[in-house]
């Protein structure tokens, strides 16, 4: 359920969000939030009038951002990344422009990683972006079968070093 030893590093957040237009967003959703390291930096640039979805399954995670954040448009969510449609419609929001996800996909079932990233693809406007890390280069090849495009970005200032994909299909 948790894919690293130690909390995720501020560079490694600084790469995770480079991309992200907060002047325009009006969705973004995080998956698998963990400790809350990125989240506390996309509230830190968070517009007012943008909504930030958290989904989060362990529940000692779960409890301790409820805990910590009260933002009116932050939504934290008990819950697997598979429901990201559900929740959506529960909260009456449009598609994402924003995904970001710390899940440690090369954990999962190749059939939840499947659904997992299916939910992602269909939850995700068509001109924004999924942004995951992952402690491996070994995931290109999977990403490019939902995205047309794939970038990859490093951060060796992490532990460990990490690998930034950046997906999009426009």
């Amino acid at each position: 359920m948790v894919g690293a030893v130690v909390p995720s590093s501020r560079f490694l957040a600084k790469k995770m969000l480079k991309s992200i237009d907060f002047h325009n967003a009006k969705v973004i959703i995080e998956l698998g939030p963990g400790t809350g390291v990125f989240t506390k930096e996309i509230i830190a640039q968070l517009n007012k009038e943008t909504q930030l979805i958290v989904i989060e399954l362990n529940d000692a995670f779960y409890d301790a951002l409820n805990n910590r954040y009260h933002e009116s448009n932050l939504h934290i969510k008990h819950g697997s990344a598979a429901d990201i449609n559900i929740i959506l419609e529960q909260l009456k929001l449009p598609k994402a422009d924003f995904i970001i996800s710390s899940l440690p996909l090369s954990n999962f079932s190749v059939a939840l990683r499947e659904e997992v990233l299916e939910k992602i693809k269909l939850n995700l406007k068509s001109e924004g972006k999924y942004i995951q890390f992952q402690y491996t280069r070994q995931l290109k090849k999977l990403y490019s079968i939902y995205f047309k495009k794939v970038a990859i970005g490093y951060t060796p200032l992490n532990i460990p070093p990490a690998f930034v994909y950046t997906c999009s299909n426009s």
